[in-house]
């Protein structure tokens, strides 16, 4: 029977997002500050007023149940589902009414893109869009990038009764120290740090480039806050090119390669466990992974005028796969490069690099090296048992923070995934084909979509039909709920709005069964 829910589940799923927006109240403080600070009164104005928007709508809700209520495991799904579009509703305020948006569907679309770390942009004339308003799209990437329930969990919001299924419906399945809120602390203050020191050094780079103080200190902050959520938003359209400087692309580099570590593995790093992360199974099938699709790509791409010589394969290619196989999405290379220019095969490379993304339990999108391992492992063994007599049991181990065994929920979790994702991408690609697209444009915008990767065909803009763009905007939401918590939630929905069909007194369904069997409860 599938649980819905109850109206005391609805108070209790209310007052939760009640508190989240006024976290998301309180986020706008950041724009707002800089609106002040760099003159800008209209967009402070704006910021101002969509904040108390924000904490008059989540006292309202947070009125819907006086005492704060423990969650179960469907009213957590709830929560995390319905946040971040309810969330996204409240954040495209500002951006709607700043005037560069065609609307206000397509500011929600780039909040959603934002928060889901995706990091395609509709804003027009991008250039000259406020230095408040470019805040908050980076800020939205960022505690997209963390999730919502992390950084509210880290600040203490939801209490110190704290079920563990709110933290792991938001796609983080590991907690790798024993208390929740602990777990989320640590990656809240372990980004902060990362962030901080990639602003710094970026912004010195800035400087040193010419640019003035203050706007050499905004675009190092944008840039590392994007580089390590994954996120791939920049403040001009040219990305990552307009700087014109290799030291911002190596600082970049890092950066987004840090943010594409699980979590874990920079406590372990933290704590001096190296030979812990080398005998780790995401980090041996990662370096696999890349080593071929590196080879790949080089073989593929050489033969093109992109890539001419060796010192632009090197520079350009390398930042281009690090920037794709941790799903940023930052581009030194120009749309028409990437889709004309550049060889069909070294696309199709960068498509799989982006389907894959980056590790488990940290901000890139994608399917995850850790299912991939998985994926692997089910189907080696699977092959083997074909081979061995049906009576022998066969154990498959593998290394992952310690030692487990693979065992049938951890396969059947990540082949789940597996089969939502393709399908997703398959849904995504044929809906583009349907509004126009060629084939190959339509699969690379659909998978890029999916996995929250950033890289698109340039054809993604604010002059797509409405009905695409809800499309993507639908692709991008399950990607970054990874599929399973997507599907439970707009089940969940269904089957709480839609009225239970009740059976007429004495009467039986055709399958119930006969006398002296089980009975069906009324």
């Amino acid at each position: 029977m599938i649980p819905r829910l109850t109206r005391a589940g609805v108070r209790a799923v209310a007052h939760h997002l009640g508190a989240l927006a006024q976290l998301l109240a309180a986020c706008m403080a950041a724009p707002t500050l800089v609106a002040v600070a760099s003159s800008e009164w209209e967009p402070a104005a704006r910021y101002l007023l969509s904040s108390g928007l924000c904490l008059v709508v989540g006292a309202a809700l947070r009125f819907a149940a006086l005492e704060k209520p423990r969650l179960d495991r469907t009213q957590a799904i709830a929560v995390t589902g319905i946040a971040w579009v309810f969330l996204s509703l409240l954040a495209a305020v500002p951006l709607w009414l700043s005037g560069h948006f065609g609307g206000y569907f397509d500011a929600l679309f780039e909040c959603v893109s934002a928060l889901t770390t995706t990091g395609v942009s509709l804003a027009q004339d991008l250039p000259h869009l406020s230095n408040a308003d470019n805040t908050w799209r980076f800020a939205l990437q960022l505690v997209g990038g963390l999730g919502f329930i992390v950084v509210a969990l880290s600040l203490g919001l939801f209490g110190r009764r704290i079920d563990a299924s709110l933290y792991t419906s938001e796609g983080r399945s590991e907690r790798f120290i024993p208390q929740v809120a602990e777990t989320a602390r640590f990656i809240a203050r372990t980004t902060l740090a990362i962030v901080v020191g990639a602003a710094v050094a970026l912004g010195f780079l800035c400087l040193a480039a010419g640019m003035e103080t203050g706007r050499a200190a905004l675009h190092g902050v944008w840039l590392s806050i994007a580089a390590f959520a994954t996120g791939g938003f920049a403040p001009m359209p040219s990305s990552v090119t307009y700087y014109h400087s290799f030291a911002i692309e190596i600082v970049l580099m890092v950066t987004m390669l840090l943010g594409a570590l699980n979590f874990a593995l920079l406590l372990g790093a933290r704590r001096g466990r190296i030979d812990e992360i080398g005998r780790d199974s995401e980090v041996r099938t990662g370096a696999i992974w890349i080593a071929a699709m590196t080879a790949l790509f080089t073989v593929a791409a050489c033969g093109s005028a992109t890539f001419s010589d060796t010192s632009t394969l090197l520079r350009q290619g390398t930042f281009t796969i690090i920037s794709t196989l941790t799903t940023t999405g930052f581009q030194t290379l120009s749309t028409n490069q990437l889709m004309q220019v550049l060889p069909s095969g070294a696309l199709l490379v960068l498509v799989l690099l982006m389907a894959v993304g980056g590790c488990a339990g940290s901000t890139a999108g994608g399917l995850k090296l850790h299912r991939l391992s998985i994926v692997a492992k089910s189907i080696s063994v699977t092959c083997r048992k074909a081979l061995v007599p049906e009576s022998a049991r066969m154990a498959t181990e593998y290394h992952h923070f310690g030692r487990r065994t693979l065992d049938d929920n951890v396969s059947k979790e990540a082949m789940t995934v597996f089969v939502l994702f393709t399908a997703t991408c398959a849904l995504g690609a044929l809906a583009g084909v349907a509004h126009g697209q060629d084939g190959l444009t339509a699969i690379v915008d659909s998978v890029a979509m999916t996995s929250n990767g950033g890289v698109f065909s340039g054809i993604v803009s604010c002059d797509m039909p409405a009905s695409l763009e809800f499309v993507y905007l639908v692709q991008m939401l399950a990607g970054r709920l990874e599929f399973v918590t997507f599907a439970a939630i707009v089940i969940e929905i269904v089957a709480t709005i839609v009225p239970h069909r009740r059976m007429p007194h004495g009467q039986r369904s055709a399958s119930a069964p006969h006398a002296g069997g089980d009975r069906s409860r009324p």
